[in-house]
């Protein structure tokens, strides 16, 4: 039986929102956010000039939809893992942060870590909404596993902001490198393990190998 014509009109015009978003994320990660316009990403949407406005103010509102969309609302789900794991932190960690490279970090997503950063200093306020919504978030839940960690015994008494930075670096390190360096720096001069889930797992592992309490039993 044919569908009728309106409902293939409703679906696409629900799907537009996230067309747009998936086109924007493409260019302000390719040519940055003040060099795309918005009829940039309506033309690389496939729809009219007009239509982004019919859903987002403007590029910032595009901004924060991306980062909701991609990164503000999978926290939820992570806080859930953390909360419900019974077994040694050092596992939990490496669940949540391999987790997060499946799901972001080895996704078009993990452009918005390397757009933030080159974009901070010149849109002060989208970066504060990334802090907001991202990094905070993500430094109040590894900061509040590692305590867990320390209190329990399984890691040493170490420096909590610093021991957070080490376990994270690598991760941001690997979705910086895949959407800056890797575009342009030749897979034979070796780099190219930097963005892999790999060389992640490797670096994870060396951290949480610092981490550890050698007298810890489980």
């Amino acid at each position: 039986m044919a569908q009728a014509p309106s409902s293939r009109w409703q679906r696409k015009k629900d799907a537009r929102p996230s067309e747009i978003l998936d086109a924007a994320l493409a260019l302000f990660v390719e040519k940055g956010f003040s060099a795309t316009k918005m009829e940039d990403i309506a033309r690389a949407a496939g729809v009219t000039k007009g239509t982004p406005y019919l859903y987002f103010q403007n590029k910032e509102d595009i901004f924060k939809a991306m980062v909701l969309h991609h990164l503000s609302s999978r926290l939820g789900a992570f806080v859930e893992l953390e909360q419900q794991h019974q077994g040694p932190v050092g596992e939990l960690l490496q669940i949540l942060l391999l987790k997060w490279w499946d799901e972001v970090g080895a996704t078009p997503a993990a452009g918005l870590c390397k757009l933030a950063i080159a974009e901070a200093t010149n849109f002060p306020e989208l970066a504060q909404f990334y802090t907001n919504e991202v990094i905070s978030p993500c430094l109040s839940m590894v900061e509040h596993i590692l305590r867990r960690g320390m209190d329990s015994g399984e890691f040493r008494p170490l420096p909590i902001a610093s021991s957070c930075d080490a376990l994270l670096a690598p991760l941001v390190m690997a979705m910086t490198w895949a959407h800056s360096f890797a575009k342009v720096v030749p897979e034979t001069c070796g780099y190219s393990h930097h963005h892999s889930r790999e060389h992640l797992s490797e670096a994870l592992q060396l951290v949480l190998q610092g981490l550890k309490n050698p007298c810890y039993e489980n």
